[in-house]
């Protein structure tokens, strides 16, 4: 029987966080603070990243409804899923950053 390998130091999740950590401080350090031009241009973005496919959900879902007669049958859930969609997008590009 063999021992099992150790475990080398880019496998440990903490070294990797630690390094992450380190590379965001130098670039912070180079790059600075963002602007609060830049700042409200995210918060923008991410508003549109977010409602955006909510109403192109309702858009669809209307158009289906009242092409079919169906009251908010087609509304409601496709409203309900350009929302999860919006905030999963949304979710994605923060994390990104």
């Amino acid at each position: 029987m063999s021992a099992p390998d150790p475990k080398t130091p880019d496998d440990d999740p903490l070294v990797t966080q630690a390094r992450l950590r380190r590379e965001r401080h130098e670039r912070w350090l180079r790059e600075g603070d963002m602007s609060i031009g830049r700042r409200l241009a995210q918060i923008g973005v991410l508003g549109w990243i977010f409602v955006a496919p909510t109403l192109a959900g309702l858009f669809i879902g209307r158009w289906l409804d009242a092409r079919h007669g169906t009251g908010i049958f087609w509304s409601a859930p496709l409203m309900l899923l350009g929302l999860c969609l919006g905030g999963w997008s949304a979710w994605k590009w923060m994390n990104s950053r």
